[in-house]
Parts: C-alpha cells; sequence; structure tokens
C-alpha cells in the first residue's frame, strides 16, 4: 500500500489487526467500507479513529427511517424561494441560492479529502442503497435546477455502519469492502477498560469483567450490556465504592448494563437462583 494512506489507529480507539487492516483495504481499492456489529461495538466510533489517525475531517450522514438518499445530495429550497418571490428582495432567479448540498454532496464537494460516515444505513428503507450505487461509483452528481455536476475533488474515505436489522442488496455488497465487528472477548475487553480507566483498581475490574460476561450469557436477554455500558458501569462502580466481593454476587448499578424492564425481571431470577441473598438490591428495587 505505498504512497496509500494507512490507518493505524488510534490511543483511544482498540483496534484488531483484522478492522486495521479491512480500512486500509478499502482505502487502498477506494470502496466504501461496511461495517457491521452489534450495537456498542463501537462501529460509529471506528469512523473517528479513522479521521483522526488519518489527520482528514470527519463528516457524519445520520440515517433515519424517512431518510432519501436524494438528501445526501442535495435539497432545493422552492418554499423559501416561493416566499421570496412573494415578500422578499431577493433575485429569485438564481436558483443556486436555493440550492442546499446534503453531507454526501458537502463530502464531494470538499477541497481537500475527507471521512464519510454513513451512520446505520439499515435504518433507511430497502431502496436507500441501491439509490447511492451511482454516485458512490462515479463520485459525482448532477443538479438539474442549475446545470451543474458537483464531483469529488478528492474521492472521500467512505465508511458506512450497519446494526443487521435488514439485509443489504447484493449489488450494494458487492461494491463494498464488508468487516464485522465481533463482540470483542475478555483480554480485548480489559485492554478497552484500561484506555478509558486507567486507574480503576484490578479486583474491581476483573469481577466486574466476569459479572458482565455472565450477565451477557443469560438466555433471553432482549438487549445483551454492550461496550459503552460496561464502561459506564466500572466507572460507576468505582464512583460508587463498591468492594469487588459484592460485585458478581449483587450486580450494583444494574441500569447502568439493562434498559429494559424484562431483562431486570430476568436478570434477578437468575441471580436468586444462583442463591444470591437479596437479588432486590441488585436493582434497588423495593420488594
Amino acid at each position: 500500500m505505498k504512497d496509500q494512506l494507512l490507518y493505524q489507529g488510534t490511543e483511544n480507539y482498540i483496534v484488531s489487526d483484522d478492522l486495521r487492516n479491512s480500512v486500509n483495504i478499502a482505502v487502498a481499492l477506494k470502496r466504501p467500507l461496511l461495517i457491521k456489529g452489534e450495537p456498542g461495538t463501537g462501529k460509529t466510533v471506528l469512523a473517528e479513529s479513522v479521521a483522526s489517525s488519518l489527520g482528514l475531517p470527519l463528516i457524519i450522514w445520520n440515517i433515519k427511517s424517512t431518510t432519501k438518499a436524494q438528501q445526501g445530495l442535495y435539497m432545493y429550497d422552492t418554499v423559501q424561494r416561493l416566499y421570496d418571490s412573494q415578500f422578499g428582495d431577493r433575485d429569485v432567479s438564481d436558483i443556486k441560492q436555493y440550492i442546499k448540498l446534503g453531507k454526501l454532496g458537502e463530502a464531494f464537494a470538499s477541497p481537500q479529502q475527507v471521512v464519510l460516515l454513513i451512520d446505520e444505513i439499515d435504518k433507511a428503507d430497502l431502496e436507500f442503497p441501491n439509490d447511492l450505487l451511482w454516485e458512490l461509483d462515479v463520485m459525482n452528481f448532477y443538479i438539474p435546477e442549475t446545470g451543474e455536476t458537483v464531483s469529488a475533488q478528492s474521492r472521500p474515505v467512505v465508511i458506512i455502519t450497519s446494526n443487521a436489522e435488514k439485509e443489504l442488496p447484493d449489488a450494494f455488497l458487492r461494491r463494498c469492502v464488508f468487516h464485522y465487528i465481533a463482540f470483542p472477548d475478555k483480554e480485548m475487553m480489559e485492554t478497552i477498560i484500561h484506555v478509558h480507566q486507567p486507574d480503576l483498581e484490578e479486583r474491581l475490574l476483573q469481577e466486574a469483567l466476569k459479572a458482565f460476561y455472565w450477565l451477557r450469557s443469560v438466555q433471553g436477554l432482549q438487549k445483551k450490556p454492550s461496550t459503552s455500558e460496561l464502561l459506564d458501569w466500572v466507572q460507576a462502580l468505582s464512583i460508587g465504592g463498591i468492594h469487588p466481593d459484592k460485585i458478581a454476587r449483587e450486580l450494583p448499578f444494574l441500569g447502568a448494563l439493562l434498559k429494559k424492564n424484562q431483562d431486570f425481571d430476568l436478570t434477578l431470577r437468575q441471580l436468586h437462583s444462583r442463591g444470591t441473598e437479596n437479588p432486590a438490591r441488585a436493582s434497588g428495587r423495593s420488594w
């Protein structure tokens, strides 16, 4: 990958060799990098790390269920133009002033190379990825209202994330470099926590990790706790002065890990079956 931008990771983002290689291959091949993985595995933060490592600006396009591909290119504000024609003093014949570039358009028009994050693409409708294929291939688009073509001056590094809520079209997948971020094992998770909480007491950390991975193993959880929730939890345990011996037995501050009532109830039943003396203390509930 001589003379190519090389992603090496950053101080606050622990990256595996496979993921680092996937980023660099996507950059070298000038293909979008499609990142999948369960929520909380660092998909979105990866784009921030890549931008920081490569020294490039970051543009984020957050996708919603109502997002259309056209919005990423440009929007023509016909309402404002009509208003100005009736009540304003601007020259409404200059349509260009009513054209606003979307996030993809901003990435193309940028005078320097950028990292473009298209975040949670699977939230949009099924046609959304296919509607972006042409523009992501040729790196330009046409604005018929002004007769202009917006072309990328420097091809952006495109990172696309998906929570795998729905399948993406095959034609779209063929044009991407794909990487699945597996949930960190205990060793990797320990490294991640040390980056964010370097002064954490070692025994507290080990007991928290033991309890965390037990909790993730509970069958029937609707939403397993993620890395980001574990980071919040260990900080709460440290601030709260919780003794390590109580962590696995009582699961203090469980609300930092679990977000659904059904998961609370299921976990407390599991704690009770393990012989916990007072499972109500794990959630702070009164029984």
